[in-house]
């Protein structure tokens, strides 16, 4: 790491949100040719405590070259370096520390106090008042306080290895309680501050020093394990499983040390046992969170399902055998048998679920249902979980549509407005692609709706599940509380598409048809590890758009089963980025690791609110901005500004996981498929990815990796209790 060393002339440019700061630096030593300016000055980028014009630091960091701003210097550390002499501490105070103090005020300071100035402020502040009228001299006192607070905070964090960044976001969450809270378990930070996991908050309290057998470690590390193991789609974790995956995690060698602590958090009500449910003889235990969204779905879930609706009243007293032929239309012609059932069963039922494939007309059903519900003066709302699945709904359906959240009024300072206490107007809610809703959420949907209302869930229940823990289509079907509807038929106009035809072959477990006919939908393209990166950029970059007329970017989307290895996410998405984004002449930012570049193609991970995008909505960078910090994002035609430090939310989307593009349509889709990806080969997985096609799919791999995929039905086994919690609850 570079250092370097100087004084303060300017402080050009400073977010106060994420401390992102530009300084004009009088360096003290040799810079690299064309690093000073006209006044020979070395512009200073990164994220740093507040400094003020006239203030002596040391960086830690590199130089860099940026296509607009030429040689700058970018800091990853920074220390404030002792005023030298009375000039350097005039020069200091009337910096800008406060407001009032200028350079003759300072130097009245200095000449009183001398080179005891510094020392004053520290041990003596009320002797200010010999200098200054007393409410300057308080400001002056309170302005040095906070600096030093925040600055001693930063470079304590910093030298425990970390970030500035990461520095300056631990210190607004926890403020003047910096350094005693991190001293005494810094294994906290883990819960506390968004970006750093157990992993990261271990290696902190291993660089103060802290025992590897501290029991807030072990406690800390039986969190981490159950919060890992809901990421991976879990409720709860089983005991026994729970106590292997933390001493494996932990390198705990003792059992019964993590045991004594795990009864120590289930005591203090920091882990949560449920000795009605169990796995194997094993109990389950909970993240307190986790046991409380399980246990309030279930009691609602039967709490609706027995309170009576004046909808099903009238549902009773309907002529359906006059409704339903004049639901037909001439674009969905008539309703078959099922599609009368899921009608009559949504109007007259208070939970049901409609469930089928491609093709199986869910979304005809759909329309029919919502007619029968406004012929019944019924007031519905439609919503789904992600931004993209509620604008395919609301084009779908001809009617307004929204994500659950909106739907719920959330924002992120209040949670959400609409709760058990102001339940939603309504008395039906239709929930599409559902999927994808994870128990949390599914849990505040039920909170929030009138306990006489009807609620449809719509989806295909054999996609994968959530990426959030929980099963919950799987589950409400199993529980026998919902009238269930699983279309079967293929319409005729669908059964001739190749992609309907094998996405249903594939749900049935035989191979798809591979003729790869000039006229079809469906191609396949024999491959191997070491030519399928080209093979991708190949038809993406060329070949696609020549032969059928698709824009690269915004029409072709690349699907992999899995993150690592030759013919990964990760190399993929390198790959695309340098063929079809690879001008140099681009502005390009390093953060954590990862190249980002003007023009990429960047997907939203997590819901933002604030911004109103969503996990999974894709977008493309259009512009970099060292001097504001940030990038400037388009998604939906909206042009969105990310701080550097909200970067961790974008990952690049030339090529994205299987997860991720649930709830989405893409016009064609390309999805390499070999062996080597025999870690993710399943059949949901790919019969979820062929799914998202519209007009074009195209599988570059190998026939032994479809056939693996397709032998691989094993669903994956999640840990819920919630099947188990609703039929007690009826038993009871």
């Amino acid at each position: 790491m570079a250092t370097l060393r100087g004084r303060v002339a300017r402080v050009t440019f400073r977010n106060p949100e994420n401390g992102y700061c530009v300084l004009r630096l009088e360096a003290q030593a040799k810079t690299p040719p064309g690093a000073r300016n006209r006044e020979g000055r070395v512009t200073v980028v990164g994220v740093m405590p507040q400094f003020n014009a006239g203030e002596e630091l040391e960086f830690g960091g590199e130089w860099i070259e940026d296509a607009r701003y030429g040689t700058q210097f970018r800091a990853e550390t920074a220390t404030p370096l002792p005023p030298v002499g009375e000039r350097g501490i005039t020069s200091y105070l009337s910096g800008g520390l406060v407001k009032g103090i200028g350079p003759r005020t300072a130097e009245r300071i200095v000449e009183h106090f001398g080179a005891d100035t510094l020392t004053v402020l520290e041990e003596a502040p009320e002797c200010l008042t010999e200098v200054l009228r007393p409410a300057l001299a308080r400001a002056l006192a309170e302005a040095w306080r906070a600096q030093q607070d925040s600055r001693h905070a930063l470079i304590f964090l910093q030298e425990q290895g970390v970030s500035g960044r990461m520095a300056q976001r631990i210190h607004e969450q926890l403020g003047m309680e910096t350094i005693p809270a991190v001293q005494a378990n810094p294994w906290t930070l883990a819960d506390e501050i968004y970006g750093i996991g157990f992993r990261r908050a271990d290696e902190i309290a291993r660089n103060m020093g802290k025992p590897a057998d501290a029991a807030e470690r072990l406690r800390a590390g039986l969190r981490f394990a159950l919060s890992e193991m809901t990421k991976e789609g879990h409720v709860f974790a089983p005991r026994g499983q729970l106590l292997e995956r933390a001493a494996g995690l932990l390198a705990q060698d003792d059992e019964a040390a993590l045991a004594a602590v795990l009864q120590e958090a289930l005591q203090s009500h920091d882990l949560v046992c449920e000795d009605g449910i169990k796995v194997d003889g094993q109990v389950a235990i909970y993240l307190p969170e986790w046991q409380r969204a399980e246990s309030e779905a279930a009691r609602r879930l039967g709490e609706l399902a027995r309170t009576p609706s004046p909808l099903s009243q009238r549902a009773a007293r309907l002529d359906w055998s006059r409704l339903l032929p004049a639901l037909t239309t001439k674009d969905n012609g008539e309703l078959t048998a099922e599609q009368q059932g899921a009608l009559r069963a949504t109007c007259a039922h208070k939970l049901s679920v409609l469930t089928g494939g491609p093709g199986t007309g869910k979304t005809t059903t759909l329309k029919g249902v919502i007619a029968a519900l406004e012929t019944l003066k019924a007031s519905v709302a439609l919503c789904s979980p992600t931004g993209r699945a509620a604008r395919r709904l609301a084009q779908a359906s001809g009617r307004s549509a929204s994500t659950i959240h909106r739907l719920l009024g959330y924002s992120p300072a209040e949670g959400f407005e609409r709760n058990e206490d102001n339940p939603l107007e309504l008395d039906a809610l239709i929930v599409d692609e559902a999927s994808m809703i994870d128990l949390q959420l599914f849990h505040y949907l039920l909170r929030a709706l009138p306990p006489e209302a009807h609620l449809l869930l719509v989806g295909d229940v054999d996609q994968l599940p959530s990426v959030g823990a929980g099963n919950v289509l799987r589950d409400v079907i199993a529980c026998g509380l919902a009238r269930v509807t699983r279309l079967s038929f293929i319409f005729r106009q669908d059964a001739d598409s190749g992609i309907v035809s094998n996405a249903h072959r594939i749900n049935q477990g035989q191979m798809p048809q591979l003729d790869n006919r000039r006229a079809g939908d469906f191609f396949f393209l024999e491959t191997d590890a070491e030519r399928v990166v080209d093979d991708v950029v190949g038809l993406v970059r060329t070949r696609l758009p020549r032969r059928y007329g698709l824009d690269p970017l915004r029409e072709i989307q690349v699907i992999a089963p899995m993150y690592r290895g030759a013919a990964g996410i990760n190399a993929l998405n390198e790959a695309l980025q340098a063929a079809l984004n690879g001008d140099e002449r681009r502005a390009v930012k390093e953060i954590g690791g990862r190249s980002f570049r003007a023009g990429d193609k960047v997907m939203q991970t997590r819901n933002n609110y604030e911004k109103d995008v969503f996990n999974g909505d894709i977008g493309f960078i259009h512009a970099i901005d060292e001097v504001a910090g940030g990038f400037e994002v388009v998604m939906d035609g909206r042009f969105l500004f990310y701080e550097w430090v909200e970067a961790e939310e974008l990952l690049q989307a030339w090529c994205i996981s299987t997860h991720r593009s649930q709830g989405s349509e893409y016009p064609a889709v390309v999805m390499p498929l070999l062996t080597q990806h025999y870690m993710m080969l399943q059949r949901n997985l790919l019969y979820t990815a062929i799914t998202r096609a519209q007009r074009l799919v195209v599988i570059p791999g190998s026939r032994a990796a479809i056939g693996m995929a397709l032998r691989n039905n094993q669903v994956a086994q999640r840990h819920s209790g919630l099947v188990a919690r609703i039929q007690a609850d009826r038993a009871g």
